[in-house]
């Protein structure tokens, strides 16, 4: 094939069908553009006072959630600039699990103070050099706003814990945090390992029931399996509990054989012997002291006939995982299939197991008081399935907040008192500048009026007032100084005991700064021509990653 001649440039270079922007205009002012947008879907649902979005996603699965991570998960994000932040807020979501709206949020202002600096006449390159300095400025100001004496804390003290974990759960479930906090206090404690910063979020499990109210929540020591019993035990204590992951019932051998029976008696002999093989398994579980078989697979009819007989409790679960959670809430070994020699060490032993009905669907608890981080299950109880999974949410907040805790528990005041002071101090700084940088350190710490702002807006009050009220009050010295929702006036946080983790903060202000510079370095966008055939997705939206 000859060269074609008859476009030049990079229409010529490229393959046809490409899409090439470049410039101020096409490319920064756009992906800006495109930032500001997801930015602005997101921050009418920070705070306590955020609202709710209802989100349905490809395959009609409906959300409804102030939750940024959930929104922008299920929104399906076109856009490579607006990925960026999305990026940005996944990766606050899995260091510390609390945090991403205010990662979106704020890198969405930070880019709208660049397009005015852009408009003004700066170039991108020295928007980020003042953006650069002010960030590394602003872990030096967070460092001063640590509140005294919290860097050290018994994370086994209820008190505490309940103090910092208060906020990320109010910002899901404002008004039913006094419910929730010591609720997920008790569950992260009950497992909470010698060494705290070992602590496994896997280790709290929730359980989801339709039917009574917030106030029927409990905290159970083991875990909450949905479904009955196989047989007709459905009570036992103070048992030994063997785990068999291939099922419970006779397997087929791999090569085929062909048996001929001559006779009824030869027919009936050899109904006989498979029943007798099936008795000798069972009897050697019995045997072995364990009064409880858990299955991975099918049960079959003749073996639970047998267990019935030597009045063995049987359970079924289906999932790998959750047979694994039940291993290490019980502290048995699984077993490859049922005829695997029976060992004492490979025993489990549970507290109690009981089928119980709760709000008309039958669950089988599982308690083990005693023993140290094995499992605890936060049983949620609600009217529909959108506030549980919106509960859900609220809880896996305020466990990994926990988690974070174990690791650093300082803590810097909340209810935006922290962000106008670093506005404050950040604009001394600016003056402080002498090159062009200074307006960039500017617009930087103009960003984070949008936090008090934010919160007042959700909560119907006056924003302007709040905010000059606020630096009036900071410029005094009373650096603790936030914004009282409920009462609609600036308090005391230390009064209102309204605090956020120092981690929270410290990464999600970090991980906006870099995902601002990434965006602000792009001066080029070449996309290809989409390849055809189906859409292709990582992973079905709404399906989890691990059941």
């Amino acid at each position: 094939m000859g060269l074609q001649t008859g476009s030049y440039g990079i229409q010529g270079m490229l393959k046809e069908g490409h899409k090439h922007m470049s410039g101020l205009d096409e490319a920064v002012i756009k992906n800006i553009d495109a930032c500001k947008q997801l930015s602005t879907i997101t921050r009418t649902s920070l705070g306590p006072n955020g609202m709710n979005k209802m989100v349905i996603n490809h395959l009609d699965k409906l959300f409804v959630t102030s939750d940024t991570a959930t929104i922008v998960n299920e929104l399906e994000i076109q856009h490579p600039a607006a990925k960026l932040l999305v990026l940005a807020g996944k990766a606050q979501q899995e260091e510390i699990g609390d945090g991403a709206n205010l990662v979106v949020s704020i890198a969405g202002q930070h880019l709208e103070g660049a397009e005015e600096l852009i408009r003004m006449g700066l170039h991108p390159s020295e928007i980020i050099i003042g953006y650069t300095k002010a960030s590394n400025k602003l872990g030096e100001i967070l460092e001063g706003l640590v509140e005294e004496g919290s860097e050290t804390m018994d994370v086994r003290n209820k008190d505490e814990v309940i103090l910092r974990m208060k906020a990320p759960v109010a910002s899901k479930q404002y008004g039913n945090e006094h419910i929730l906090c010591p609720l997920i206090a008790d569950a992260c404690i009950q497992v909470c390992p010698k060494n705290p910063v070992n602590f496994n979020v896997d280790n709290v499990r929730v359980a989801k029931l339709l039917g009574g109210g917030l106030h029927n929540c409990t905290t159970v020591r083991g875990m909450v399996l949905k479904g009955d019993t196989v047989g007709s035990i459905k009570r036992i204590e103070k048992a030994k509990v063997v785990v068999i992951a291939g099922g419970v019932d006779t397997t087929a051998t791999e090569t085929k054989g062909t048996v001929l029976i001559h006779s009824a008696e030869q027919l009936e002999n050899y109904a006989k012997t498979e029943e007798a093989k099936v008795e000798e398994l069972i009897k050697a579980v019995a045997e072995s002291g364990a009064k409880v078989i858990v299955s991975g697979a099918a049960v079959g009819e003749m073996a639970l006939h047998f267990c019935e007989r030597y009045k063995i409790m049987v359970l079924k679960i289906a999932s790998k995982f959750e047979l694994r959670r039940f291993c290490r809430t019980t502290g048995a070994v699984a077993l490859l299939k049922l005829g695997s020699t029976v060992n004492p060490d490979d025993l489990g032993h549970v507290d109690s197991i009981s089928v119980e009905e709760i709000g008309g669907a039958r669950v089988t608890v599982v308690r083990n008081e005693q023993g140290g981080n094995s499992v605890t299950t936060v049983l949620l109880r609600a009217s529909t399935d959108s506030i549980l999974d919106d509960l859900e949410r609220a809880v896996d907040d305020g466990v990994n907040t926990y988690k974070a805790l174990c690791r650093d528990s300082r803590i810097v005041p909340g209810a935006a008192a922290t962000e106008i002071e670093i506005a404050r101090k950040l604009k001394e700084f600016s003056f402080t500048e002498t090159g062009l940088d200074q307006y960039a350190i500017a617009k930087y710490a103009e960003s984070f009026e949008l936090i008090p702002k934010t919160l007042a807006e959700n909560a119907g009050l006056n924003a302007m007032e709040i905010i000059s009220t606020l630096y009036a009050e900071h410029a005094s010295g009373n650096v603790k100084v936030g914004i009282d929702l409920e009462q609609g006036a600036c308090e005391d946080v230390s009064t209102l005991k309204i605090w956020d983790l120092y981690t929270t903060k410290f990464h999600a202000l970090k991980y906006a700064a870099d995902a601002v510079c990434t965006v602000l370095r792009v001066d080029q966008i070449i996309m290809s021509k989409p390849a055809g055939g189906p859409m292709r997705r990582d992973q079905p939206a709404g399906m989890d990653n691990e059941d």
